[in-house]
């Protein structure tokens, strides 16, 4: 039988006459979904749709997947170099060598003049694998200077820190299909839904199967938190208390896995004598979540046959980022759920290749999770590459949150910014602006020319975007995953690793360092450089990974030579962490509160995250019309509670204020947010960065996103959509 909309209008897919499918990995966020892009008879993108065979995401794509083929000819796009003496000059437009050859110029002028550590780079977690560990060899091996970072900084820096403090090592231990063995998930600070909608549905799909509790712990009602069996809507930056007040509770009660402490862990004493100051009665005062709740969580965690956690940015973009980290740890290593189907750790990586960096962007040390601190990794790595290794420094240099200090102080004068945008990522918008403009050279290496940091650039020059290279990402769960070439780079871009080879040429050690051509050929180098190590890759190749449709480390040449798959898990029994006598260190976590709290002046805490629609700043979201059109401006939660008690009405819009600046939003009353809190999207430019503080974690060096205290008033409303209007960046 036929039934309305389908004997009436039945829904047609559009032909859009594509001749050919590639394989390829999406590029936006850490889940690593296989994606086939489509071109039509003249080699042009035209669709997208996701891999069916493909373990990660089974074909569904969300909604940044299914249109990212436009962003190949997205507005905006780069086309050509462009350079200028002044920033208040109009650029002129370049060819390549002379652009370069600028750019080489005025990093060795800076050197000479104030040292090699005067110029800076800032990465991202966005371009390929290969490009990632040839960059680290032109800035560790060339360049040489030692204030290097990636953006992940911004993202990831505290999940990093958190696994080495805890289990000598970073690398996320677990994996998707966990969820279909745990038996409790807590989701610390995440919003899947929105965040990364297929993990999300692998979820989904695994309570479907068989039913496990599920606990949120987040200060909104989040898409996530409504879907939760419990909701926890902790006190900002407390997630430190809550998680001694969870061990005291299972130590108390007996609770925890005793076994597996002696057999795998140091520090257990030292644990439990600090929880002993987390009694529930107290916690509750300092985390806002009640002792019975508090008791329930504990008990149902630990009881468990097999529990987990997953957290995003609510946890690491905090003062106490790393430590949330280590809690998250301590609580799985009392209760024995590391290393096993179903008990694990697990991060949720925010960037598609934020993993990629990781392991062989040498950001923070060297390739392959080599440290700048150890002498022999430092002669291991020279040796390779053929240069002195006393050209290495012995320690890791500044972070990017220290760059830009370092850039106010003098210390930094020149910076190369490759595929990141802070000045809406960072906090305290104003001042990254006044940092920008003291800068005597500024180079910025993006695939589009009207991304803000362009306004104080000295050089731009054009990067190729996603699938007009080839290479690999890591993903959260450790997969390694290929984009194919789908169409060349637009216009006169290039991809960034021949801007990287090109460099190199113009400095002395660059001439020694072997650069390869061929992405294939840099991938059988980083095999070489893997062996023996974690991230062990020497048992895979382009091909294969494509074949299996992603491999994850470690996947050495014994397993492919058994034909075995990847690795789900790290850590597994008998444990054998990354310290030297094989065992995780158990950290005692005191809580200190140094958070910005609300006040009379300024009442409101202040959170940030994303939307599904958009991704981080805008640069490409903002351009494809099916994904801006759900979100073109910036808009901001509040309880219609608290905008009674102001007379603030639903999609009117408001001045929000806090110590560094103000921006202008629309409304929106909800009860997702409390009564003393409100919520703003990160993605906009010009927006909630203007209100954030940015207090650093101290182990990670992560800024404090989400804990800033505002105050709102009301604003003249035709202005108020005029100035909306007009700051929209596309």
């Amino acid at each position: 039988m036929l039934f309305g909309r389908y004997k009436k209008n039945p829904i047609k897919m559009a032909d859009k006459g594509v001749v050919d499918w590639t394989y390829s990995t999406c590029g936006y966020c850490s889940t690593g979904c296989s994606i086939e892009i489509g071109t039509n008879a003249v080699g042009k993108p035209v669709a997208s749709r996701g891999v069916g065979g493909a373990d990660v995401n089974r074909g569904k794509l969300c909604l940044k997947g299914i249109f990212e083929y436009e962003v190949f000819e997205a507005i905006g796009r780069a086309s050509t170099p462009l350079i200028r003496d002044h920033i208040h000059e109009p650029y002129s437009v370049s060819s390549w060598d002379p652009a370069l050859d600028k750019m080489a110029s005025e990093i060795k002028r800076i050197q000479a003049t104030y040292g090699r550590d005067s110029f800076a780079v800032v990465s991202t977690g966005q371009i390929l694998t290969e490009e990632f560990y040839t960059l680290g060899k032109l800035v560790r091996g060339a360049i040489g200077t030692n204030n290097y970072d990636g953006n992940t900084t911004l993202c990831m820096a505290s999940a990093v820190s958190g696994y080495k403090r805890s289990f000598g090592s970073d690398g996320p231990p677990g994996c998707y299909e966990d969820f279909e063995h745990t038996d409790c998930l807590i989701a610390w600070g995440s919003n899947l839904p929105e965040q990364h909608p297929i993990i999300y549905w692998r979820m989904k799909d695994a309570m479907e199967k068989r039913r496990f509790p599920l606990i949120v712990v987040d200060p909104r009602v989040t898409i996530f938190a409504q879907n939760a069996d419990i909701h926890l809507p902790i006190t900002p930056g407390t997630d430190v208390v809550l998680q001694n007040a969870l061990i005291h509770v299972i130590l108390k009660e007996g609770l925890e896995d005793l076994d597996y402490i002696n057999a795998n862990t140091t520090g257990f004493d030292e644990l439990a004598k600090e929880v002993e100051n987390y009694d529930p009665t107290s916690a509750a005062k300092l985390c806002g979540i009640d002792e019975d709740t508090i008791r329930t969580v504990a008990r149902l965690y630990a009881k468990a046959n097999r529990a987990m956690s997953i957290w995003t940015m609510g946890i690491n973009q905090s003062t106490h980022g790393s430590d949330g980290v280590v809690g998250i740890n301590n609580l799985n290593l009392v209760t024995g759920n590391i290393g096993k189907p179903g008990g694990t750790s697990l991060s949720i990586t925010g960037q598609c290749n934020a993993m990629g960096t990781r392991e062989w962007s040498s950001c923070s040390g060297l390739p392959g999770y080599r440290a700048l601190e150890k002498a022999e990794d430092r002669e291991e790595i020279a040796k390779f590459w053929g240069i002195d290794p006393e050209f290495f420094p012995k320690k890791r240099g500044l972070t990017e949150t220290d760059i830009f200090p370092a850039i106010e102080t003098g210390e930094i004068k020149g910076l190369w910014l490759v595929a990141t945008n802070p000045m809406t990522s960072m906090a305290n918008t104003a001042r990254i602006r006044k940092t920008l403009e003291k800068l005597e050279f500024l180079v910025v290496q993006d695939a589009y020319t009207d991304v803000e940091t362009s306004q104080y650039a000295h050089v731009f020059l054009p990067a190729g975007i996603w699938a007009e290279k080839e290479g690999v990402f890591t993903n959260t769960e450790r997969r390694v995953n290929i984009t194919r070439q789908v169409t060349p780079p637009f216009e006169d871009s290039k991809s960034d690793m021949q801007i990287f080879n090109e460099l190199a040429k113009r400095f002395d050690n660059g001439q020694k360092i072997h650069f390869p051509e061929r992405p294939v050929d840099v991938f059988e180098e980083m095999k070489t450089l893997s062996k023996g190590r974690l991230c062990d890759i020497s048992g895979m190749s382009h091909d294969l990974i494509e074949q299996e449709r992603g491999i994850q480390w470690p996947y050495t040449e014994e397993h492919a030579a058994q034909g075995a798959k990847g690795t789900q898990r790290l850590y597994t029994q008998p444990a054998t962490f990354c310290y030297a006598n094989g065992r995780a260190k158990l950290i005692p976590l005191p809580f200190i509160n140094n958070n910005e709290v609300p006040d009379e002046q300024y009442p409101f805490w202040l959170n940030s995250g994303r939307l599904v629609e958009h991704w981080h700043t805008r640069t490409k979201t903002g351009k494809i019309g099916n994904n801006n059109k759900f979100s073109p401006i910036p808009f901001m939660e509040m309880s219609p509670d608290a905008g009674h008690e102001l007379g603030i009405k639903h999609q009117s819009y408001v001045r929000v204020t806090s110590r560094r600046g103000d921006a202008v939003v629309m409304v929106m009353l909800t009860h997702r947010v409390p009564k003393n809190m409100v919520f703003i999207p990160f993605h906009f430019y010009d927006c909630v960065n203007r209100l954030t503080l940015g207090l650093l974690d101290p182990h990670s060096r992560q800024p404090a996103f989400k804990q800033s205290a505002v105050a709102i008033e009301q604003v003249d409303q035709d202005y108020a959509a005029r100035l909306s209007k007009e700051s929209r960046t596309y």
